[in-house]
């Protein structure tokens, strides 16, 4: 990660190098800042800053730029925050950490973020925890969270096993928002009819920004986790782009529906079941959740199947692809078909003979054991395979409906489903069966227009109050 070439030599002139703070002189004017690592796949062109507005630049340079040094980098050295302080008459609570930009604390060296996974960091970062209880911090895992597979989730599930056994009163479960409402579901799946919260928290802006959405996340979600009488997966994100307010969402019915914003996490064909404040306060939106108790008896199953494919319908889709997937011993498919649940099947004219065959592959999946369950590409309703002769075509070749479960969520329940039993029969009702609020007894218009785009609290208010 050292700059090479032109910009090393523009660096070596004045004697600097990454860590120290510059004002760095350009024909496009001065830029004040902290000199960054070098990306690893960057030219020798760019000099990386973190401005001291706390955003990263780079700046494109010739060599004839001047620089002058405000400050040498000092090391940070070893990290001495101080212990928590137990205090007996105040409840205890776990942190789980799996990495992501939530789990990170300033490094002042570079100016950049590292991971902060102790106690001890953690306390330092946000002091305020102390005043919800006492509380554990283990780490999982350290990565990002599009390397996660199901093996650590099940890790996650053995952590939250031995932390119910040290008598927690609730989970919080660092993890990076990218994949963080498959794990979630995934989790709702493994780890069923807990006594306490288990609540997932992410962060979509990283701590040393203005803008970071890490603090009011994390204390809301310890709250939560901590004091409310729930219990079961959740996951807790920013409610809009504002500080106020933060949605608890269904472990099994949340998605991240935008790469960057705030409040990209939205329930979807379900109501959140509530929103949180920092302060502990918490507003209901539902009352069907499970409530918190000590003596309720947490059931684990840990076994999952590997070989499940999800497989996307869209048009020109070849029936080699389930062949393959038939032929290399897969035991399951979930498809992402279109509209109410349909992928190519009539031929038409010269174009769509092929379509024939994709019937008889997905036939011969089912031949062979395996269980194939249909979602839509449609966020919002239902999968309805009666309205139209192609999904009844469908279900004669044994395609079970996934009902109202999101493709994610019906792989990683069909994973699940495979990993208890053999059966393909069994697997089939498996999936049509309830188990972690994945199917949602009805589903109403009012849950699509709450989705919409909202940047006034009005709205949100009188949405909550049944008021359009």
């Amino acid at each position: 990660m050292a700059y090479e070439g032109t910009s090393r030599e523009l660096l070596n002139r004045y004697g600097v190098d990454v860590g120290d703070r510059i004002i760095l002189q350009t024909p496009h004017g001065p830029y004040e800042g902290i000199i960054m690592p070098r990306t690893e796949l960057g030219d020798d062109y760019h000099i990386v800053m973190k401005l001291v507005n706390g955003y990263n630049v780079g700046i494109r340079i010739t060599g004839t730029e001047t620089i002058e040094n405000l400050e040498a980098s000092q090391d940070v050295g070893i990290y001495k925050g101080r212990e928590p302080v137990s205090d007996e008459s105040m409840p205890t609570f776990s942190i789980l950490h799996t990495g992501g930009t939530i789990a990170s604390r300033v490094d002042y060296k570079t100016g950049g973020v590292v991971p902060a996974f102790t106690p001890e960091e953690i306390l330092e970062l946000f002091p305020e925890l102390e005043e919800i209880g006492n509380f554990r911090a283990y780490l999982v895992s350290n990565m990002f969270s599009e390397d996660i597979e199901y093996e650590h989730v099940v890790s996650l599930a053995r952590g939250i096993e031995k932390e119910l056994e040290l008598g927690t009163s609730g989970v919080v479960i660092t993890h990076g928002t990218d994949t963080m409402h498959i794990s979630s579901a995934a989790l709702s799946f493994i780890a069923q009819k807990l006594p306490v919260p288990a609540i997932f928290v992410g962060s979509q802006r990283s701590s040393d920004r203005g803008s970071s959405d890490a603090k009011m996340n994390l204390m809301s979600a310890a709250r939560f986790a901590t004091t409310a009488d729930f219990a079961g997966v959740g996951l807790c994100m920013h409610e809009s782009m504002e500080d106020d307010a933060c949605f608890i969402h269904e472990g099994t019915k949340v998605k991240k529906m935008h790469a960057s914003r705030r409040d990209s996490f939205r329930s979807i064909n379900q109501v959140p079941f509530a929103r949180v404040w920092q302060d502990g306060r918490v507003a209901w939106l539902r009352d069907d959740h499970a409530r918190r108790d000590l003596d309720r008896k947490p059931e684990f199953f840990f076994e999952f199947e590997e070989k499940v494919a999800l497989v996307k319908s869209y048009p020109g889709f070849q029936p080699e692809i389930i062949r393959f997937l038939t032929e290399t011993g897969y035991r399951g498919i979930v498809f992402e078909g279109t509209g109410l649940g349909h992928v190519p099947l009539n031929v038409l004219d010269e174009y769509t003979v092929h379509h024939s065959e994709i019937l008889k592959a997905i036939t011969e999946f089912v031949e062979n054991g395996g269980t194939v369950v249909m979602t839509s590409a449609s966020l919002f309703g239902r999968v309805s395979m009666n309205v139209y002769s192609t999904g009844r075509y469908l279900q004669s070749a044994g395609v079970v409906p996934g009902e109202d479960m999101m493709s994610e969520v019906a792989l990683v329940k069909l994973k699940w489903v495979l990993g208890q039993t053999t059966d393909p029969k069994e697997a089939a009702e498996m999936m049509v069966t309830n188990y972690a609020g994945e199917i949602a007894e009805r589903t109403t218009s009012n849950v699509f227009y709450y989705q919409l785009p909202r940047d006034d609290r009005k709205t949100a208010k009188d949405w909550n109050t049944g008021n359009e």
